[in-house]
């Protein structure tokens, strides 16, 4: 299974295909745009389209990583805690068995943000899982995905995916890019995931306010 190849791939084209859609006239003749609307297709369907749109144009999942291991150093300091090895743990640096599993944790926690407003019905995931393969996704990714996007919306069991406190904390801000924090549903769901994942009140507040001052 590749799901950090996935991720990777799915982020990076989806950036390219909102830059492409909002930098041209829409002629998509190449190869690489066509695969790269199909990518923005696939990320559109599961986030929605606004929200799609902001995580790719912030930069993806490496720039909610920056944001959330500076918020998580930050609050380390204030803590009295200052740990300069914090920086090194960015998610570039993992060996490719660490990355493999944060890339699943990240993608968990997408995925579930997606589902916390009971927008992805049964129709919709078959349309999604359609482009995930059509993206080129693995034969174990896709049934990992598939299992993911069938499970029941479960804090605990994405919170269980948190390895470190540092991941705790990224997969928290990703989550907090793509929720409407103004949807009930989807507000007591970023609140149970935070206590699901053990995260300090202080750090739950400065990943929120960071993520809000990013997403613009």
């Amino acid at each position: 299974m590749d799901t950090r190849g996935f991720l990777d791939q799915l982020l990076k084209t989806a950036k390219q295909s909102a830059g492409d859609l909002a930098g041209s006239a829409g002629i998509g003749s190449t190869a690489d745009f066509g695969k790269g609307a199909l990518a923005g297709g696939a990320l559109a369907l599961l986030l929605g389209n606004r929200r799609a749109r902001k995580m790719a144009t912030l930069g993806g999942l490496a720039a909610v990583g920056a944001l959330a291991y500076r918020a998580y150093g930050d609050w380390k300091r204030q803590q009295g805690g200052a740990d300069a090895s914090t920086a090194a743990h960015v998610p570039q640096a993992l060996p490719a068995p660490d990355a493999e599993t944060h890339s699943q944790a990240l993608l968990k926690a997408l995925i579930a943000a997606a589902k916390a407003d009971g927008h992805v019905d049964a129709r919709e995931r078959a349309t999604i899982e359609g482009e995930f393969v059509r993206l080129g996704a693995d034969a174990d990714t896709r049934q990992w995905l598939q299992a993911e996007l069938q499970k029941p919306l479960d804090p605990a069991d994405i919170a269980a995916a948190a390895s470190s406190p540092e991941l705790a904390a990224e997969m928290y801000a990703a989550s907090v890019m793509v929720v409407d924090e103004q949807n009930f549903m989807e507000r007591a769901y970023l609140d149970e995931l935070a206590r699901q994942l053990k995260l300090d009140d202080g750090l739950k507040a400065t990943l929120e306010q960071q993520a809000r001052d990013a997403g613009g």
